[in-house]
């Protein structure tokens, strides 16, 4: 997948920004570049995501963002809880340590509004990734990025109705999480045919196969399942072995299991949002804001998605995935 035109340059600006005098920057060029390293020097950025310890998609978008702090010289953190109330407790912890920009994700962005409120009138720049696009701007982010989940669950609608599937079971992982219920909607719309959701617990993969094993043997109707995170995707492949269905299956998000089971053509295709791209991109825009009051997106979101990922690329994106970069 293409990164968007406002994504390479800011990388290659970067590029260009980071070379030594004897790279080709003038020397009346240098006072900036120092005025630059100045201002980066000891800088602390906290990424708080709703993600829970060990999720594949959420490992991807920390490995994002350490490398970005790695090569801008900055200190990065990573905390993940999908409690919103601990969730919250972790954005009031990086305020009162003065964090220098906090990147929060808001599946349930009502219940983090007042803790991001206090981080933005302590002006600690906040950017927003992965859900809560349509509460960013409200809560006083600089920018959001990550993916349109209307727009890519349509797009996975559509991908499934050309598949035939007439009957779609549309798997949430995460009670109260509005960027998956939009995800199931987008489908629903271009679908064409009837989606029924399922409620399961990410945290216990076992109980999720159970689930839809026995939602596809108690009604046959059922041609189609979709699934909106690479875990719960392997937990249904197994279901739909153990049930003996015929449905397809398809997901949102990878992972090194995902990508394998599309290329042995147990599962139809991945909806790609380059979560890599929702970590690094924050702390490459937090850099450029700390340092040169940049701000990204005109007060749209960044979007890193969707892609596809199908048998037709999935070897070249497995070697990424074992990389942790995809």
């Amino acid at each position: 997948m293409r990164r968007t035109p406002i994504v390479l340059a800011l990388l290659g600006a970067l590029t260009v920004a980071g070379c030594s005098s004897s790279g080709g920057q003038s020397a009346q060029s240098a006072p900036a570049s120092s005025a630059a390293g100045a201002a980066t020097a000891g800088a602390s950025y906290a990424v708080i995501t709703h993600g829970a310890p060990g999720d594949s998609f959420w490992d991807v978008v920390k490995n994002g963002a350490e490398a970005a702090g790695k090569q801008y010289g900055v200190k990065v953190t990573y905390q993940g809880d999908g409690d919103p109330a601990k969730q919250s407790q972790l954005i009031d912890q990086a305020v009162s340590e003065k964090a220098d920009g906090i990147v929060v994700s808001m599946a349930n962005p009502d219940a983090l509004r007042e803790a991001i409120g206090k981080a933005v009138a302590a002006k600690i720049p906040v950017i927003t990734i992965n859900s809560g696009a349509d509460s960013s701007k409200a809560f006083g982010a600089v920018t959001h990025v990550g993916q349109s989940e209307d727009v890519a669950g349509r797009g996975a609608g559509e991908q499934l109705k050309a598949a035939g599937i007439t009957k779609l079971l549309c798997v949430i992982h995460e009670a109260g999480n509005v960027g998956l219920d939009q995800r199931c909607k987008g489908a629903e719309q271009t679908l064409g045919g009837t989606v029924e959701r399922l409620q399961v617990d990410v945290s216990n993969l076992a109980d999720v196969t159970s689930k839809v094993t026995a939602k596809l043997q108690s009604d046959k109707q059922v041609n189609g399942v979709l699934a909106l995170n690479p875990a719960v995707a392997i937990a249904a492949r197994d279901a739909v072995k153990d049930s003996g269905s015929q449905a397809k299956l398809a997901t949102f998000d990878l992972s090194g299991d995902v990508v394998s089971a599309i290329k042995d053509g147990e599962v139809l295709f991945a909806v790609d949002q380059q979560q890599y791209l929702q970590g690094y991109l924050p702390i490459t825009f937090l850099h450029l804001y700390k340092n040169n009051l940049n701000t990204v997106g005109g007060g749209l979101p960044v979007n890193t998605g969707p892609g596809f990922v199908t048998k037709d690329n999935a070897d070249q994106v497995a070697k990424l995935a074992a990389a942790g970069t995809r």
